[in-house]
């Protein structure tokens, strides 16, 4: 049977199995990461990015191809995590300006979206690595609009398409070196090509392993993690605004005509009818999330620029009571805002407490572990509170989430790339309440770079990378992020690292303790460091962060 065109509701099934073997797969995807470190990182991510879009759709009943890209490509954008996720959700954005205005998807439409979507995501990465997920989806989206002048046929197409995607994977070594050198296929990539299998799998009608379990997780998830604001911090009693609204209009021509659209105007509309807002807007379409108490007022607001695509409310209040019960734990919320908010991210309360001691007004728990999605710092933004806002994000992996939440916010927000704990500690110091954004942007990020930082973490698998023979369960010393040493025994690699960082013109050094980490061991590094860097200034610090065992700040 030849299949010449996917519905609506057919591409919606395809996401949602995508999705579910994604899940399926995301185990898989994370030992793919090339560095050894216990991080679990691509996998989780992209599938709780993929999950978050995947959630959208199953709202959409019968709608057109157009209508669920746009939900799937704005569910992805607010979960998104870490840089794969955040890549991902370019992608099928751009997937969804491909799309646009199509009822159906056709082979060429398909290929065009594919080819728009890595046009968007080249464009989001500031500079672009070979050998990773876009060149995965570049060489894919080329192929197939090559298909598409040849075959009508979508089911053809798509197994032309997972097949260049698979190529392109098995080629990411050559292209990269130390993927080459650790004997791994890109991990980002490796999830690109999983979302397509599930793609195929939905068109052909076969089932895929555990798919329905997953979709039961899926479903978990979503229900955990929605409102986890609200539920975490008040009593049913205390929630002011008792109504999760939420509803995407399209634009009309007629409409914008008497009421023309401007996003920071509407945006103010809705802020003065409750709180826990978030506008999305593009050429097409506008979603909105908000918590009100009259839910008309917000609907009415919104009609004014055209038709609903979807309207949903829900009271909060019996939601609240059902999921949580009456479990008491206030948060208080400033009436108005500060001037300037910092946001920062680190796992561990050790670490969340010190960064707060240096002036941090809201600390995003997530990490290495647990990259932040594009929400969870949209939530930290609007819980800072303030007029002016830096986000540090203090993992390489949270930049580029990071950068996409300053960019929805409706405050001034701004990053500073810091992509390790001391970077961020530094950066805090250097702060001056009475400068301007730009000025403080500027100067955090020269204090970031002053500082060295060392690790010391595990392997958890064999390897060899940079000339380093490793071992899983061997310890090892990070130097900025590059692993320079490894070994059986903690001491030494400490001993080490310290040895390789620590030069004759530092003058402190901070020691953050993780949560493994013994305080008798403590006692000898401090020695150590005593007796072959006298001159050198300790600190220490309970940080109790998972993952490493100690991080040190050096400068």
């Amino acid at each position: 049977m030849v299949v010449r065109t996917i519905e609506g509701a057919k591409f919606a099934q395809m996401v949602l199995l995508g999705a579910n073997h994604l899940t399926n797969n995301a185990t898989m995807i994370d030992a793919l990461n090339v560095f050894p470190v216990p991080d679990g990182d691509t996998g989780t991510n992209m599938n709780l990015s993929m999950t978050s879009g995947a959630a959208e759709v199953k709202k959409l009943e019968n709608e057109t191809v157009t209508i669920v890209s746009e939900a799937f490509a704005k569910g992805l954008l607010m979960g998104a995590r870490g840089n794969s996720g955040v890549i991902l959700s370019q992608l099928f954005r751009g997937f969804a300006k491909g799309v646009n205005g199509a009822q159906v998807l056709d082979t060429k439409t398909f290929a065009k979206a594919l080819q728009t979507g890595v046009n968007t995501a080249y464009k989001a990465v500031m500079k672009p690595v070979e050998g990773t997920i876009l060149t995965v989806a570049k060489d894919t989206a080329k192929k197939a609009v090559e298909l598409a002048e040849t075959t009508d046929d979508i089911i053809l197409f798509m197994e032309g398409v997972l097949k260049a995607s698979k190529k392109s994977l098995a080629y990411t070594p050559e292209l990269l070196p130390v993927l080459k050198e650790v004997g791994v296929v890109d991990s980002g990539g490796q999830g690109l090509v999983v979302i397509y299998e599930g793609f195929l799998a939905s068109l052909k009608g076969e089932a895929l392993p555990e798919s329905a379990n997953a979709t039961v997780e899926m479903d978990d998830l979503v229900n955990a993690e929605h409102h986890k604001l609200v539920q975490d911090y008040m009593r049913t009693e205390d929630i002011e605004f008792g109504y999760c609204t939420e509803f995407m209009v399209k634009f009309e021509d007629e409409k914008l005509k008497e009421h023309p659209y401007d996003e920071e105007a509407f945006r103010q509309e809705l802020s003065e009818l409750g709180d826990s807002l978030l506008v999305v807007s593009d050429d097409e379409i506008i979603k909105v999330h908000v918590h009100v108490e009259y839910p008309g007022q917000a609907i009415d607001l919104g009609q004014r620029f055209g038709s609903f695509i979807s309207i949903k409310v829900e009271n909060m209040r019996e939601q609240h009571t059902s999921i949580v019960g009456e479990q008491v734990k206030t948060k208080a919320k400033p009436k108005k805002k500060q001037d300037y908010a910092i946001v920062s991210v680190a796992m561990g309360d050790g670490l969340k407490e010190l960064l707060e001691s240096l002036g941090a007004s809201v600390v995003i728990q997530g990490g290495q572990t647990m990259n932040p999605s594009t929400q969870d710092i949209t939530h930290a933004i609007e819980e800072a509170h303030a007029k002016r806002v830096i986000i540090l994000p203090n993992n390489k992996n949270i930049v580029m989430a990071a950068e996409q939440a300053a960019e929805l916010s409706k405050d001034e927000v701004v990053v500073v790339p810091t992509k390790t704990i001391p970077q961020g500690m530094s950066a805090l110091l250097a702060f001056h309440p009475d400068s301007t954004l730009e000025t403080n942007k500027a100067n955090m990020l020269e204090a970031s770079k002053q500082v060295k930082t060392g690790q010391i973490t595990y392997a958890v698998r064999d390897t060899q990378i940079d000339g380093l023979t490793i071992e899983n369960g061997n310890f090892m010393g990070l130097a900025d992020g590059k692993i320079i040493t490894t070994g059986t025994d903690k001491l030494d690699v400490i001993k080490q690292l310290l040895a390789d960082l620590v030069t004759e013109e530092d003058e402190i050094v901070t020691i953050l303790q993780g949560e493994d980490a013994a305080d008798e061991e403590i006692a000898i590094i401090e020695s150590y460091i005593q007796v072959e860097f006298e001159d050198l200034e300790i600190e220490v610090h309970k940080g109790n962060q998972p993952i490493y065992s100690y991080i040190f700040a050096i400068e």
